[in-house]
């Protein structure tokens, strides 16, 4: 397995602004094929889903293969594909529906390392049935979130375990198979945010042993949207509220009104480019994104090790990631300098190092950090050691 970067950043448009991104845990750039095929399915025949016209069949063909794509990068059954205009709007989604099953004396825990979506979500929706909410806490020492600090908080009563596959400003990758094994032990539901994961390493859900499982599209080279993946047969257990005449079919019944077919197309196009980065032996679709993301995994481990040797040895520095399983993710301050003022003045130097709590508002008051947060900076497939070098000399100058 080989990373051409230089290859795969001649596929990005938006890097021939000269700007140096650092945003991706944000939202990644978007590569040409995923635009070319928003406007072929947007501008060619398409009306509702069925199996008789041009059109319809055009609809349902984009449906069924967006189910196959995230299959296919994720380990899971297509008929069990959920999509969603975003992962806050799927969480809030099934949060509900869930809940209709709680009531007093059952219990749901969070992680106060997750992104607020995985968070207030389950809060809201424990409040409504009479549910107790317990926490699960990470150290702000190491950064971890341990199995051990999740078992602490599980008992007989626990109906549903929410846990990021990711922190999205600290990197932590918690060690989900083992969390979620702990989960089953007691009959809970496993239910993971793979939304700051999903783009940084080969992902299967089997294996893992998430009950559900989910993503957003924008966070690794898609249009923005999102998407959640449970067995069909859960699924099927599940009464959402929707509408009388639509359907009672999963996954259908989940997803609301006529479905955004282009965005879908959007999505396949991305898993097809994430599947071509770094061509190995696979001959399956599955096999070439294991290979893809097992090369860029490796390619980011190495630049952020770069980087962050070359953030440490700036003058007044504190970092807050420390975990030794991490995304390629650095959240970072300097003594005596407020972070927006630095985001504003790396921005005119053309680098977006943006600052802020990045909606893990439990992360930042857990470390002091207020509501304000820090700078973040991210990799994405697209990252260079020349895009960290004008990072480095940008936060000098400034520094300074």
């Amino acid at each position: 397995m080989t990373y051409d970067v230089t290859k795969i950043r001649s596929h990005f448009p938006a890097l021939n602004t000269g700007l140096a991104y650092f945003d991706g845990p944000g939202g990644s750039q978007v590569p040409d094929v995923v635009g070319v095929a928003i406007a072929d399915a947007i501008t060619k025949p398409i009306s509702n889903r069925n199996v008789n016209t041009e059109s319809e069949k055009n609809a349902e063909e984009i449906v069924l293969e967006f189910r196959k794509a995230v299959g296919d990068l994720i380990d899971v059954d297509p008929s069990g594909v959920v999509y969603g205009r975003s992962w806050t709007q799927l969480s809030y989604d099934f949060s509900r529906t869930l809940a209709k099953n709680w009531g007093p004396g059952d219990e749901i825990v969070v992680s106060r390392l997750d992104h607020d979506s995985n968070i207030r979500p389950w809060i809201q929706a424990a409040e409504a049935a009479g549910a107790t909410v317990r926490w699960a806490e990470f150290d702000t020492q190491t950064s971890e979130l341990s199995v051990e600090a999740v078992e602490a908080v599980l008992t007989n009563k626990t109906k549903l375990v929410a846990i990021t596959g990711a922190g999205n400003t600290l990197g932590t990758r918690p060690n989900l198979k083992e969390i979620g094994v702990a989960v089953h032990k007691v009959g809970a539901l496993f239910f993971v945010d793979g939304v700051h994961l999903t783009p940084h390493a080969a992902i299967s859900a089997k294996e893992i042993g998430a009950d559900f499982y989910g993503f957003s599209f924008y966070k690794l080279m898609g249009p923005h949207c999102a998407a959640l993946a449970a067995s069909p047969a859960l699924l099927q257990t599940l009464n959402n509220d929707k509408l009388l005449p639509a359907t009672n079919n999963v996954p259908e019944k989940f997803e609301f009104g006529t479905l955004p077919y282009e965005l879908m197309a959007g999505c396949i196009a991305a898993v097809n480019f994430i599947a071509d980065m770094a061509p190995g032996s696979g001959t399956t679709r599955r096999e070439k994104i294991v290979n893809s993301m097992t090369a860029l995994e490796k390619y980011e481990d190495e630049l952020l090790e770069y980087m962050e040797s070359a953030i440490k040895a700036l003058p007044g520095v504190t970092m807050y990631g420390h975990a030794k399983h991490r995304t390629p993710t650095i959240f970072f301050s300097f003594a005596g300098h407020d972070s927006s003022e630095i985001y504003k003045a790396m921005a005119n130097k053309k680098v977006t190092l943006p600052a802020h709590n990045f909606y893990a508002l439990e992360v930042s008051r857990a470390l002091g950090l207020g509501d304000s947060g820090a700078l973040r900076a991210g990799l994405a497939p697209y990252s260079t050691r020349e895009d960290v070098d004008r990072l480095i000399a940008g936060l000098k100058e400034i520094l300074s």
